[in-house]
Formats: structure tokens, sequence, C-alpha cells
């Protein structure tokens, strides 16, 4: 038999315990084979390891739960303990509505701006989705969760995240390894939120029966996107073609997201952005849902809220300069040498001389 003592901490035992302890008592009632002791702010768990990794478990999503709501009541110990382990999750969220997905660790992913709010529920009403705003305002780690989510509750199939391959300022050709290696330091933000929102053996057991697909966005041409959530990330940097491309891949039961930064496109200057095209083109269709965030839904560190301001200012003042800038009127090469040979002052001309300036004329040589 294996013990285990859980510390509870910051947590009003009286709440979270139940008068009499009765939630304790029900949770024990579940697992006859095991014991569970209340002494204090310590909860004891004798058993076999499985059932007490399950008890844990459950103990773990009920402090979630008070944490968020102040408190717990028998009917969330029962939604907890009717769960199977698989389910466990679908639980937790069902008794916390406003919680997208817990982490792979057991933290909480929710929105935590009004705008990521309504970027949540602007998905869950549309079939396509354009997101828009700033660095920082989590719309790729939104995203994902919204995608992890639907793939949990079997609404999907599949993952399908992608993003345009577009040099800022480096080569790829100048990258070390093979294509892979050249292409994921670009898809590693990606990874990065998928790593927090799943076990690492069951993400690597999604990339390899391809439940989960990662691949740049050239990779999406030619196929039918069915039954998947499907993810476009900066695709400030994608041409018109490659969106179209992109959207026209939309397949019966697809969700699809696009994401983008108006203020960061790394196109070469004289390419037009494919995603800045389809916002005029798309805005009137019904049935696309557009989400425009801003520098107040920033949620990394204080300062990038601060930078983000700062640009949107410089980026401002430029276009008023711009168009205060007075206009020259466009004349023909030629027509501007013809104008100044009609303005031309011969006294100008640094071998001219005055007629009033004193000076004799050079004589000249009458010699034959």
């Amino acid at each position: 038999m294996v013990e285990k003592i859980i510390t509870l901490e910051n947590v009003s035992l009286v709440e979270f315990l139940g008068p009499d302890n009765q939630n304790i008592r029900q949770l024990a009632a579940a697992f006859p084979g095991s014991k569970i002791i209340s002494r204090g702010n310590e909860i004891k768990i004798q058993g076999q390891t499985a059932v007490i990794s399950r008890i844990n478990d459950i103990l773990s999503a009920l402090l979630e739960h008070y944490h968020q709501y102040g408190q717990i009541t028998d009917k969330t110990v029962s939604q907890f303990l009717s769960s199977a382990d698989e389910d466990l999750d679908e639980a937790r969220m069902a008794a916390s509505p406003d919680v997208i997905l817990f982490g792979a660790k057991g933290g909480v992913i929710k929105a935590k701006t009004a705008n990521q709010q309504r970027l949540v529920d602007t998905v869950l009403k549309h079939d396509l989705v354009f997101a828009l705003g700033p660095a920082g305002t989590g719309k790729t780690y939104i995203s994902v969760a919204l995608a992890v989510r639907a793939l949990k509750n079997k609404e999907v199939k599949k993952i399908i995240i992608s993003r345009p391959v577009v040099e800022a300022g480096e080569s790829l050709g100048f990258l070390p390894g093979d294509m892979k290696e050249k292409v994921d330091p670009y898809l590693r933000p990606i990874y990065d939120a998928l790593e927090d929102m799943l076990p690492p053996e069951k993400f690597k057991f999604y990339l390899e029966n391809k439940t989960i697909e990662i691949a740049p966005l050239a990779y999406m041409r030619g196929r039918t996107l069915n039954n998947a959530f499907v993810l476009l990330d900066e695709a400030q940097n994608t041409t018109p073609s490659q969106l179209k491309m992109f959207l026209t891949r939309m397949g019966p039961n697809a969700k699809v997201m696009v994401n983008g930064d108006r203020s960061q496109i790394d196109l070469p200057t004289k390419q037009k952005s494919g995603l800045i095209q389809a916002l005029d083109i798309l805005q009137g269709v019904s049935g696309i849902g557009f989400v425009e965030m801003t520098a107040e839904d920033v949620v990394r560190h204080r300062l990038v809220k601060q930078i983000v301001q700062a640009y949107d200012k410089f980026d401002v003042q430029q276009q008023q300069d711009q168009a205060n800038r007075p206009v020259r009127e466009y004349r023909p090469s030629y027509q501007r040498r013809q104008d100044e040979i009609a303005h031309h002052d011969p006294g100008k001309h640094p071998d001219a001389r005055r007629e009033d300036d004193g000076t004799q004329p050079l004589p000249v040589n009458q010699e034959q």
C-alpha cells in the first residue's frame, strides 16, 4: 500500500472540504479500496498506486475549481467522480465553463481580455475567422488552445497548423541542416504552445500518426482539409495567391482560423500582403468572423504593451506627415530642360562679366 500526503495552501478548509468533511467523504466512498483522511490542512491518501494517482488528479482538479470559484459543492465532486480518466479534462471544463483548456501541467488556459473572449466566442459561431492584432495579444496561443479543445471534444479528427516561411533578414540557405531543420525554427511558437497543452507522450503520438500536422504553407497546395481544425499563423506574410490557395482548401466540417499582424509584414517592399487584400475582398461575406485585437490585449511583459503603443503612435505620425507633404507637379525631363534654358541667366555663368564692372575688353590679335 502506497501513501501520499497533499497539503492544502491558501484554502478555506470549510469551503473546500464541505460541512463535516462531506466532500472528502464523498470522494472516499468512491474508492472503497483506499483510505482518504483529512487532518488540518493535510489530506492523506493510502492505496494502490493507480488509485492514488486517480484520487490525486481529482483533488488537483477540485483545487483548481476552488481557486477559480471559491467553493466546492457535492455536485462538483460528483461531476469529477463520474468522469473516466481520459474525460477528466472535459469534466473540469464543464464545471468551469469559461476555461478553454487545462494544460499539460494542470494550468488553466482561458481568455484573459475582453477581445480574447470575443475571439473564443467568434470561433464557436463561425467556420472561418480572421484574428488580427499586434504581437503578444495571444492570437496564436488562444487559437491553438481552441484547436486542441476541438480535438479532445471529438469535434474534429485532426489539427493542421501552418505558416508561411518568409525570411525576416536571414536567408534559409545559410541555416544548417536539412529542409525540416531549416523550417522548424519558424514553427517553434506553435510547438511551444502545443507542448504547454498536451502531455509529451500524447503530443508525440499525435505527431507520429498525423493527428496533428505542423507544416509550411507551401505544403497545403492541392489538399482538401476535411474534419479538421486548420490554423494559418503569420498570415500577413502570405502573397494574395497563397492566401487564396489556403482558403480554398477548406473542406466539410472544417474550422479555419487566419491570424495576422498588419505591422509585421516581412514580404519584399513591392509585394502586396495577401492578408491585407483578403480583408478588403471578404469583409462583406456573411459567415466569416473578424476579430480585431489591440495593444490593450497584450498579455506579455508590461513593456510589450508600451512598445506596441509607441510604434502605433509613430506610424500614425508618419502617415500624417506624408499626407501633409506638398505634392510636386510632375514634368517630363525634356520639359524641365527647356525651362532651364528659358530661364538661364548668362550673368550667373562664372566666365560672364557685367557691362559696368569697369574692366576693359581683352585686345584682339589683328595680325594676319
